[in-house]
């Protein structure tokens, strides 16, 4: 072998050698460095597991930052079905029943029948009686005895007695109304004392599958501060689900079921994040990751100011209260409800919206039954969806409807002799005072409802109808919760409502001229109609919404800019001289004389006393001040009878608005001059023949107002 030949061979020898420690080496740094982990879990094996991480719920401040809905860690007690056996748990619920009732705790227990045999369905309860019968595929027409028959046999309940029966299908009615399974737990109560939190961990060996879970809590820090405005969250129910369902939520979240808490859910709820737990064989915790992290929801700065707020609800009820105690009997001793809305006049931003009964939405829930049970329904949002006949302060209406059309001018007088003639020896309707020749200034100070009959009767209903529309009544404001559209009086009106068999009749104009027949309106749209007039036919869209910022209020995410929803075709001189009128009407012998006759703020404003099925409603509109108005108020308060009634309410939030301390007693006492302050007369509307006396018409079923007063002719 030739030396060439030799080291040939050597170094082939050292290239496969070389080649062959260069594929182990390689294999050596993936197995160790690029696929480790993943030997070394195969060596030491475990479980992963995934949870979702629930985002905080954002937060509702006022204008100003104060807190309204916010959050705080509580304790909820809750069923899972992996522990919780099916031959058992109907003894464990009733075990736990008892011992929440030696607590003083209170469960969740939505069904609409009563505690105690004989069985009865909750007044009330509409909606979740259907849903209960639909349940149970019953009739329409069976009975709460039916229906507990049928929950006992469902539930298998034979051997227990009648009210551990209700008790026990209470929790398991509820149960499958949530969509409890194995996926999907049951909170029987949230929120419970820490004392009662030991109670339930010491007799876990007695109560197998209960559980105490640590939980969000939605706090208020006023409870009684615009409940009906902010609103509440709660379970969602099987038959919300599968829509909810497509929006990412779980079966046990919780969402916003009224008021600003729903109608701004979006918002509020955040994004759920998600955590991997690896355990290993022993059971330990390997590692956490969450990814992705859940992310808070927005705070919703809402246009409330807090302490204005307060005041107003305040103000009302002190008020209702007043009336119940010095009022004549008949004459508004019998008031009992009512309701206040103060708008910002040129941005529409809501700063007062009160509704009086109220509650406390930090016991709402456990008090449902019976605030539901309470006849002046406290849960009802008078300020925003009641209805009601405006009475005198829709005469602003009329007069911007014959100014505009040139029916009238600002000196045009009509002769009021107390009696209105023109459809003699027919229908003559009448007024509470003989002012003589007056024109719409003096008309509107005085409130004479022979002037109006006039104007109104030779503007014609259409015009009428137009006005009222384009300052706002019966339309929507815009606001973000739902609200009561209400609707004007026409001849449309009168041919929907299910209880009139009558044509329109001329003196029906007469009668919807003063703001009967079939004029209902909100106090929201009321606040916004003044509010109009006192912006000269700028008419706002209304909002709850200031602005939206971060969780922890760092950036704002969006701004609030105002909107204005329609400008009224109508001459700056129009307004100029309605304006006067209303200014004339707070003044020292005007029909709001008694509250604002020497008020150190121009006031401008319209009292009313309309009539009802019962006895007259207050209603008082006005804005502040009139030159340049910054701020209008609506009040409503119910048999209240005199239209000014409503004024101290309004007087009490200027105050606070202003800054002002201004003494009652300072002022004088003009009530003698008030001529708005009684009910008109109830003549029939028909010519030449008269109508049905008035407590036989009856208004359309949906304008029933919040107390189920309703508005006929005066």
């Amino acid at each position: 072998m030739t030396f060439p030949k030799l080291r040939i061979r050597r170094w082939f020898m050292v290239g496969i050698t070389i080649a062959i420690l260069g594929v182990f080496v390689a294999r050596l740094i993936q197995i160790q460095i690029v696929e480790g982990e993943a030997y070394a879990n195969m060596l030491n094996p475990s479980n992963v597991s995934s949870q979702t991480v629930k985002a905080i719920r954002g937060e509702v401040v006022d204008r100003n930052g104060k807190p309204l809905a916010v959050n705080r860690m509580g304790y909820d007690v809750i069923l899972d079905r992996a522990y919780l056996s099916p031959d058992k748990q109907n003894d464990i619920i009733l075990e736990l029943i008892g011992l929440f009732e030696r607590l003083g705790e209170t469960w969740t227990d939505t069904l609409p029948i009563t505690a105690t045999a004989p069985f009865a369905f909750r007044e009330e309860y509409e909606s979740e009686i259907a849903r209960l019968k639909k349940l149970l595929g019953a009739q329409s027409y069976a009975s709460a005895e039916n229906a507990v028959y049928w929950l006992v046999q469902r539930y298998k309940l034979e051997d227990y007695s009648p009210e551990d029966q209700r008790k026990i299908a209470g929790v398991r009615y509820e149960m499958e109304q949530r969509g409890f399974n194995w996926n999907v737990p049951y909170t029987f109560a949230t929120d419970i004392n820490i004392s009662s939190v030991i109670q339930v961990k010491e007799r876990s060996y007695q109560l197998q599958g209960v559980e105490v879970e640590e939980s969000g809590v939605r706090y208020y820090p006023n409870g009684n501060l615009a409940p009906h405005l902010i609103g509440n969250i709660g379970p969602i129910y099987a038959e919300e689900y599968p829509a909810l369902k497509e929006k990412g939520y779980a079966m046990d979240d919780r969402v916003g079921n009224a008021g600003v808490e729903k109608a701004f859910e979006d918002l509020l709820r955040g994004t759920n994040g998600l955590r991997q737990i690896q355990i290993g064989q022993g059971g330990e915790v390997v590692q956490v990751v969450e990814n992705p992290p859940p992310v808070a929801g927005k705070t919703v700065v809402l246009t409330l100011d807090n302490d204005l707020q307060l005041i107003g609800q305040e103000a009302l009820e002190k008020q209702i209260a007043k009336l119940q105690a010095t009022a004549p009997a008949g004459q508004g001793r019998e008031a009992e409800a009512g309701a206040v809305v103060a708008v910002e006049v040129k941005t529409g931003e809501v700063l007062v919206a009160a509704t009086y009964p109220s509650y406390d939405l930090n016991t709402f829930s456990q008090e449902y039954s019976k605030l539901a049970a309470q006849e002046l329904r406290p849960m009802f949002n008078r300020a925003v969806q009641g209805t009601y006949a405006p009475g005198s302060t829709f005469k602003p209406v009329v007069g911007m409807a014959g100014l505009t059309h040139g029916v009238i001018e600002e000196g045009s007088n009509v002769h009021c002799g107390r009696v209105y003639t023109f459809y003699a020896p027919g229908y003559q309707p009448t007024c509470l005072g003989y002012h003589g020749g007056i024109n719409v200034v003096g008309a509107l100070r005085v409130s004479c409802n022979i002037f109006f009959y006039d104007v109104g009767r030779r503007v014609g209903i259409e015009n009428i109808v137009d006005m009222a529309t384009q300052l706002g009544l019966g339309q929507p404001t815009g606001i973000e919760i739902p609200e009561a559209l209400g609707q004007i009086s026409s001849p449309e009106a009168k041919a929907a409502d299910p209880y009139n068999n009558e044509a329109w009749f001329p003196g029906d104009v007469l009668q919807s001229s003063i703001g009967q027949m079939y004029n209902w309106y909100s106090p929201l749209q009321m606040a916004n109609y003044a509010a109009t007039l006192g912006n000269r036919g700028t008419r706002m869209k209304l909002t709850l919404v200031h602005e939206v910022r971060d969780y922890a209020m760092n950036q704002v995410l969006e701004p609030f800019t105002p909107v204005v929803a329609a400008t009224v075709d109508a001459p700056r001189e129009a307004f100029e001289t309605v304006v006067e009128g209303m200014v004339a009407a707070s003044g020292p012998s005007g029909t709001a004389s008694a509250t604002f006759g020497y008020y150190p703020i121009t006031v401008a404003s319209k009292t009313g006393t309309p009539e009802t099925r019962d006895l007259p409603n207050s209603v008082f509109i006005c804005f502040a001040p009139a030159e340049d108005p910054e701020i209008a108020v609506a009040v409503i308060i119910e048999k209240g009878w005199h239209g000014y009634t409503g004024a101290p309410v309004a007087k009490e939030i200027f105050n606070e608005y202003f800054g002002l301390n201004v003494s009652g007693a300072a002022q004088a006492e003009a009530q003698s001059a008030a001529t708005d302050e009684e009910p008109a007369a109830s003549p029939s509307s028909s010519l030449p023949e008269p109508a049905a006396p008035a407590e036989e018409i009856s208004p359309p079923a949906d304008t029933t107002s919040a107390a189920g007063a309703e508005s006929r002719p005066e």
